[in-house]
C-alpha cells in the first residue's frame, strides 16, 4: 500500500503537468482527489490491513494526499495566470492607433428650409416673430373671425389639450395645439407695433396623414399691415418668394379661394417640382401633385373682423397675410422631386445625409 500511494503521487504531479488549461486541471483534480477518484479509492482498501498495516498505510495516503493538493494549488495559480496573460493580450486596446473621426452632423432638410425662408423674408424687411403652439381657442380660431361652433373649424383636424379627463379651458376658450401658425396674427396686433412686417415659423398639428399631409409639420406665417396695403404688394412678395426660394424655372398661379380670415382669399399654386408640371412621373400620375400644380399655401387681405380682433382700425390699416406648409414647400423645390412628405420623419439616414 506504501508503494501504491507514492506511484499515485507520482502519476498526479506528472498529470497536473500536462494540464495547461483550467478545464484539463478540474478534470486531473476529479480523478485523483474527487469523491470517487484514485486517492478515495485506495483509501477505501486500509480496512481490509493490520492494525500495523493500516497505521503506515495511512501515513502514507496523508503524505500523498497533501503532496498532491500542493501540486494541484501551484498548477491551478500557473494556469489562472497563464489565462489572464492571453486574455490580456487578446483584449488589449492599441491607444497609439488613430481613432476614428466623429461623424459630423448637419441641420435636418426641414431646418435648413426654415433658416433659407426666414433669410429671404427678411431681405424684404419682415421680422421673425414667435408665438406659441399651444395656445388658446381665441387665438387659434375667434380671433380669425371663426365663432365658436362655425363649421369652417371642422377642416383643421384639432388637436385638444386634455386635463385630468377633460377638455382643458380658460377665460380665452379651449387650449389646443396650434393647426396653423395664424394664430399668431391678432397677437402681433396686440403688440400696437405699426406697420407689422412679420414672419413667423412653428409646429403646427392637425390629425392627417397622407403623402401631403402629416400629424407635426412646420408653417411660415406672413403678415404685413400697413395704410394703403393693396392686392399687389401681396402679389409681389410672393413672386419674390418664389423666385429666391423656387428658382426662374417654375411657375406661380393665383386661384380664388376662400379662408374666414382673409377677403379676398387666394390659393397660390406653383407648378409640381416632382413630375415637372407634367402631371406624370414614371408613366403614372403623380403621387404628389395628381396634375401638374401643387397648393403652395393660403394668402389673402386680412379680414375686417380680424383686424378689429387685433385692435385696429379697419378703415385706416389694412394687410396681407399668408401660410404655407414648410415641408410641402421644400417638397415643390427643384431638384429634390420629393413625393411623400413623410420621408422627412422617418430617420433614414440614407435620405438626410445627401442634405
Amino acid at each position: 500500500m506504501h508503494s501504491a500511494f507514492q506511484t499515485l503521487q507520482t502519476d498526479a504531479e506528472a498529470a497536473i503537468l500536462g494540464a495547461l488549461t483550467e478545464p484539463a486541471l478540474e478534470a486531473v483534480r476529479v480523478e485523483f482527489l474527487g469523491r470517487k477518484g484514485r486517492l478515495a479509492d485506495l483509501m477505501s482498501k486500509l480496512g481490509s490491513l493490520s492494525p500495523e498495516e493500516r497505521r503506515e498505510a495511512g501515513q502514507a495516503a496523508n503524505v500523498a494526499k497533501s503532496a498532491i493538493e500542493g501540486f494541484f494549488a501551484a498548477a491551478q495559480s500557473r494556469v489562472t495566470a497563464a489565462a489572464r496573460t492571453e486574455r490580456l493580450k487578446s483584449e488589449a486596446l492599441d491607444i497609439t492607433e488613430p481613432g476614428l473621426p466623429a461623424t459630423a452632423g448637419h441641420l435636418h432638410l426641414a431646418s435648413q428650409a426654415m433658416e433659407e425662408i426666414a433669410d429671404i423674408f427678411k431681405g424684404l424687411g419682415f421680422v421673425r416673430a414667435h408665438h406659441p403652439e399651444v395656445d388658446w381657442d381665441y387665438y387659434a380660431f375667434e380671433s380669425l373671425n371663426m365663432p365658436k361652433d362655425h363649421p369652417a373649424r371642422d377642416e383643421w383636424e384639432t388637436f385638444f389639450v386634455d386635463q385630468v379627463g377633460s377638455i382643458m379651458t380658460g377665460a380665452k376658450g379651449k387650449v389646443v395645439l396650434t393647426p396653423h401658425t395664424s394664430n399668431g396674427q391678432v397677437r402681433e396686433m396686440e403688440r400696437q407695433r405699426l406697420p407689422i412686417r412679420m414672419i413667423s415659423l412653428g409646429r403646427c398639428y392637425r390629425r392627417q396623414s397622407t403623402a401631403r399631409h402629416i400629424p407635426m409639420f412646420h408653417q411660415f406665417e406672413g403678415l404685413m399691415i400697413d395704410e394703403a396695403v393693396k392686392i399687389t404688394d401681396l402679389q409681389g412678395v410672393c413672386d419674390y418668394f418664389v423666385q429666391r426660394f423656387f428658382g426662374a424655372g417654375r411657375v406661380t398661379r393665383l386661384r380664388p379661394y376662400h379662408f374666414r380670415f382673409t377677403e379676398p382669399s387666394f390659393e397660390i399654386d406653383i407648378s409640381c417640382g416632382a413630375c415637372e408640371g407634367s402631371g406624370f412621373k414614371e408613366g403614372a400620375k403623380c403621387k404628389l401633385c395628381k396634375g401638374g400644380w401643387l397648393e403652395l399655401g393660403g394668402a389673402g387681405m386680412v379680414h375686417p373682423n380680424v383686424l378689429k380682433a387685433g385692435g385696429l382700425d379697419p378703415k385706416k390699416y389694412q394687410g396681407f397675410a399668408f401660410g404655407w406648409g414648410i415641408e410641402r414647400t421644400l417638397a415643390m423645390r427643384s431638384g429634390l422631386k420629393i413625393d411623400d412628405i413623410r420621408i422627412l420623419y422617418r430617420n433614414d439616414l440614407r435620405f438626410l445625409s445627401q442634405f
